[in-house]
């Protein structure tokens, strides 16, 4: 498994926590937008929207910029590669554990098979 940062992921994940949070990046995902349209769909203040933002950003998912009095937001994807990496490592587990289980019940099924062939014979 490729080494990561144990807080850089806790943090990731604890933004990821929040369905909120989830939805405004799933609408950063198709590209840059202003603080005011991120807060739009959830009724929320600016300032309550600034704070989800701000844990996005300390989560590294987030980059904002500043022009004139407008704040723009863009997604940061290499840091969900980073989530999709640490999450590979147990999809592979999971595939050979399954694996064993088939191959083992596959055996399981020849045996009986087996078994019940001498019988009737």
């Amino acid at each position: 498994m490729v080494e990561q940062n144990p807080e850089h992921l806790d943090n990731i994940f604890r933004a990821l926590a929040d369905p909120t949070r989830r939805e405004m990046l799933r609408r950063l995902s198709r590209g840059g937008q202003r603080v005011s349209d991120l807060a739009e769909p959830f009724a929320m203040s600016l300032a309550g929207a600034s704070k989800h933002l701000k844990v996005l950003e300390k989560a590294g998912l987030v980059r904002r910029r500043v022009q004139g009095r407008t704040h723009w937001c863009e997604l940061e994807a290499a840091r969900l590669a980073e989530v999709h990496e640490w999450l590979a490592y147990y999809k592979r587990f999971w595939s050979r554990s399954l694996d064993a289980l088939e191959a083992a019940l596959k055996a399981e099924d020849e045996a009986a098979k087996a078994t019940q062939n001498k019988e009737e014979s």
